[in-house]
């Protein structure tokens, strides 16, 4: 009788749990079973493993094979476990020695010539080796990079099972043949799946470098409020007429953003690996990430769900970045209200029959709509053709509630002749405008360098009202505004958050009237008599 054991990592969301893989050889039958609620793609590893083994020289066993996924209570699926199953067979035959496989973590799909091909998640399934306390793990080799940001870990990164097979016994290395010039490499198509991310419209600001803020012609109302939303992290609601600007606003704000520190980027970099969606090439996202799924998007695509196996979404694609609703009155009600949760607490939550699945989902949110279908509706003239009630019903697709959580309201006019053709004054570039809030979160951090909170929109209301008080009477107007049912008690903390990022871009101690009165100006869209720019048009 042969025993061996080695372990892997099962994956729920974002989270691992580390799994022992138990082989056990005993005289009888030839036969080979998988126990440990294995799904469909885990139950197939069977026959993957079994040519993959004969392909690398080795010969399969001729008794009865039991393989033992503990703990047996942990739902298991996808092909990740297929290495470690291959050595804790090739332990329990003695072909490898079984006391070098228990303190090994082992990630990987195997071909069936022995290839060993990435899968999804590889980073998020090394933390969780991390954190139990494992200190090797073994991954395909085009995924060593990506396992290689977790510190403290020792990879080895192998291109086939033979190879592992000959570390693992001291044996010389084979040398794989390399693949030929000119052709993509066949194992890194388990990096980024194809459609995975299709309904999310993702990208990363780096893409967008040529993206300048000084492009948009005029707005600077709507560029004060996207300079503010980006120091503070306050979510947006842009309303104008089409081709005002609304959506080049939305694609400039991701480089506004200041980079990634490195633990927002292994948490961006681990959802980024279970979705399958990694840039080629490049194994951490370092920048803000950049989100605008089309407003035919499914509540699942939005927040996350799916069949089976629940799947980030949209929000969690855009987690530590901007999320863009382009034509926010054409997306389902139903997968609107579903932003609520995640807008409040920072994470989404999918329940399942299979389990629960925690997502972060911590991200700036960008509305852009129409001020009506036809979206030539406005106050100073009457090109509209829309009826009255069709204005009242396609404004009353965004719920209250959804917009009581938006901080910042602003009406993008349409472009004027003189600012089109250049003789108007042009406004600031995208490095202007993020030296300004790069200095404003470095005032928000250094304020609250003792709390748990990174940016004034996460700071709660009850601590902004005891601990970080406005100058004397500048909230005057606002209270004014809560008496007359203007402004919400949530609209009323809401405004003051904005206050303090618009003191600090300023680089005010704290806010006075003419900030809070610009925080109001932002919030409800009616003026209030201040100028709509921190930064003059130049």
């Amino acid at each position: 009788m042969g025993f061996a054991r080695t372990c892997a990592v099962a994956l729920v969301g974002v989270e691992g749990v580390v799994v022992e893989v138990q082989a056990d050889l005993e005289p009888g039958v030839a036969a080979f079973t998988l126990v440990g609620l294995p799904d469909k793609s885990l139950s197939e590893s069977r026959d993957r493993v079994r040519a993959a083994v004969v392909n690398s020289g080795t010969a399969w066993p001729s008794k009865k094979l039991t393989v033992g996924l503990s703990p047996a209570s942990v739902p298991k699926g996808g092909s990740g476990f297929d290495l470690a199953v291959a050595c804790a067979i090739l332990g329990a035959t003695e072909r490898i020695d079984p006391r070098v496989l228990v303190d090994l973590v082992m990630i990987g799909e195997l071909g069936l010539d022995g290839r060993v091909r990435p899968v999804r998640g590889i980073l998020p399934a090394v933390i969780a080796a991390a954190d139990a306390g494992y200190e090797q793990v073994v991954v395909p080799e085009c995924a060593a990079a990506e396992a290689a940001l977790v510190p403290g870990v020792a990879v080895l990164g192998v291109r086939s099972l033979r190879q592992l097979i000959a570390v693992l016994t001291d044996e010389p290395v084979p040398e794989e043949a390399p693949d030929e010039q000119g052709r993509p490499d066949p194992l890194l198509a388990g990096l980024r799946v194809p459609g995975a991310g299709t309904a999310t419209g993702m990208h990363t600001a780096q893409l967008d470098q040529g993206n300048d803020l000084a492009d948009v012609v005029g707005q600077f109302s709507a560029r004060t409020a996207v300079e503010v939303a980006a120091a503070g992290g306050h979510h947006l609601f842009l309303e104008g007429a089409p081709g005002a600007g609304k959506t080049m606003l939305a694609e400039r704000l991701p480089a506004l953003l200041p980079d990634l520190t490195r633990q927002e980027s292994l948490e961006v970099t681990a959802v980024h690996s279970v979705a399958g969606l990694l840039p080629p090439g490049k194994p951490m996202i370092d920048v803000a990430p950049y989100c605008a799924p089309h407003h035919s998007a499914t509540m699942q695509a939005l927040v996350g769900g799916g069949p089976g196996v629940a799947r980030p979404g949209a929000v969690s694609l855009s987690h530590r970045g901007v999320l863009f609703l382009d034509e926010t009155p054409e997306f389902s009600s139903r997968a609107l209200d579903a932003l609520r949760q995640p807008l409040e607490a920072g994470h989404v939550v999918i329940a399942r029959s299979a389990g629960v699945v925690r997502f972060p989902a911590k991200f700036l949110m960008v509305l852009a709509a129409n001020p009506c279908p036809c979206g030539r509706f406005t106050q100073t003239d009457d090109f509209c053709e829309c009826a009255p009630s069709a204005i009242r019903r396609y404004q009353a697709r965004l719920s209250g509630p959804l917009l009581d959580r938006v901080d910042l309201r602003v009406r993008v006019d349409r472009v004027t002749r003189s600012q089109l053709t250049g003789f108007a004054a042009r406004g600031e570039s995208t490095a202007t405008v993020a030296g300004r809030v790069r200095a404003a979160r470095e005032r928000a951090a250094a304020r609250l360098a003792d709390t748990p909170w990174g940016t004034n929109s996460e700071v709660p209301g009850r601590e902004l009202r005891s601990r970080w008080h406005a100058e004397r009477g500048a909230m005057d107007e606002a209270e004014r505004c809560l008496e007359r049912g203007v402004l919400t008690a949530r609209g009323l903390d809401r405004v003051l958050r904005v206050a303090w990022s618009v003191a600090d871009l300023a680089g005010h101690a704290r806010p006075d009237a003419t900030d809070v009165a610009l925080a109001l100006q932002l919030r409800t869209g009616v003026p209030r008599g201040v100028p709509m720019t921190i930064g003059a048009p130049g």
